[in-house]
């Protein structure tokens, strides 16, 4: 096997077992139909990259049903509003032009809709960009790689920023991406974007965030690593809340830019804490395995107690979760979300029934699963009169 990005040996350590595509929620008459995959991980040395050894294709992942959307989160709302205005302060000035990767339903750009400047959100899930459209924000039905630079070079020309937000890890032809991008930035254009961090997945032991969509797992010092083979460098990293531990990571064309204080401050803490070296994953895998015990442990004494247990949050994380400790709906008896896409459905592979909030809302089941972890303060506020009635919420993370 052999890393994505240098082409150099892969080092396979852990496999979570077969695995169907994580926001593949389905109908029963598609049961039979269900893919499935061997998510399994490994690590370049070269690059210091944590990475999906197998993946689906992109357009089995991101297709015209995909039941994301990011609008759906105050919380994510209110980031998005404050990473516009860190852009706006710091990065951009008047009449820019400036593109979001993987722009979703364009909550991201709306923060851009009534200012100067001339702005672009591509996005290859068909639905959630005729949202986006339809909500006055200007997004286009395409991935953004090479073999559509023509198009956007002649749509909206040389870029003063290119943005994203938990994108970049779902693209598995990332040189392909960086390429694309060192043809449209301007010379003092700058390539920011947020992904998952790999210091708090494994701090964490946040495993959840490992599916077919997260095809790269980043730190610091794997960026870096990246983006030096492009004459690109890492100028700023900044801590985020949002997906249960991330990183901001702001990358410019090599000597035109002053590298921020922050940057060798984190990249020393990876390096103390192994994250450019494989002693890491070993570590993370052990990890693993005693969670999924423990876990595995608690739900079966709650059952054996008469103790019912529901799901909160039909999430692409709890596909994961579920289909590695093997949990079907003899443990969970459904999982309520407010996404209308998934609700009637079945979560991928295990098949638990996905209910609206609503039926959770009435119910009194004595434990509930949070998936949504990440969201936990937004979701326990907004069911305070459930969280009175004083049932337990548990999951495989600290809450």
């Amino acid at each position: 096997m052999h890393c994505k990005i240098t082409n150099s040996q892969l080092n396979p350590f852990m496999s979570f077992g077969k695995m169907p595509i994580a926001n593949g929620f389905l109908e029963k008459e598609n049961f039979n139909k269900e893919f499935f995959f061997n998510l399994e991980v490994g690590f370049s040395e070269k690059c210091s990259l944590f990475q999906l050894n197998e993946h689906p294709t992109p357009d089995q992942m991101f297709n015209q049903n995909y039941p994301f959307f990011t609008g759906s989160s105050e919380f994510m709302k209110l980031h998005f509003k404050k990473y516009s205005e860190f852009i706006k302060k710091e990065y951009i000035k008047n009449n820019s032009n400036i593109i979001e990767i993987g722009s979703n339903d364009g909550t991201f750009l709306s923060n851009f809709k009534d200012s100067n400047l001339n702005y672009v959100g591509f996005e290859p899930s068909k639905n959630v960009a005729d949202l986006a459209n339809k909500n006055g924000i200007k997004t286009i039905n395409k991935f953004f790689n090479s073999e559509n630079l023509e198009f956007i070079k002649n749509f909206i020309g040389s870029t003063s920023a290119v943005f994203a937000a938990n994108v970049i890890c779902h693209i598995p032809e990332l040189n392909n991406l960086i390429k694309t991008l060192d043809k449209l930035l301007a010379k003092d254009g700058v390539f920011i974007f947020e992904e998952p961090y790999l210091g708090s997945m494994f701090e964490k032991t946040s495993y959840d965030q490992i599916y077919d969509e997260h095809i790269f797992i980043f730190s610091g010092t794997s960026v870096q690593k990246i983006f030096d083979l492009y004459d690109m460098e890492l100028i700023d990293m900044i801590k985020q809340e949002t997906h249960g531990g991330s990183m901001r990571y702001v990358i410019g064309r090599k000597n035109r830019f002053k590298i921020s204080k922050n940057v060798n401050k984190i990249l020393d803490e990876e390096k103390r804490n192994n994250l450019d070296n494989i002693e890491s994953c070993i570590n993370f895998k052990k990890n693993c395995e005693n969670s999924k015990l423990k876990l595995v442990q608690l739900l079966k004494k709650n059952i054996s107690e008469g103790k019912r247990i529901v799901g909160y949050g039909a999430t692409s994380k709890s596909t994961t979760i579920l289909n590695y400790c093997n949990i079907d709906s003899n443990i969970i008896d459904y999982i309520c979300d407010t996404t209308k896409e998934k609700i009637g459905k079945f979560s991928p592979g295990m098949h638990i029934p996905i209910v609206s909030v609503e039926n959770f809302r009435k119910d009194d089941a004595e434990i509930v699963y949070l998936f949504a972890w990440n969201h936990k303060d937004e979701i326990l506020k907004k069911e305070s009169v459930f969280t009175e009635k004083k049932r337990e919420w548990i999951s495989h993370v600290k809450i």
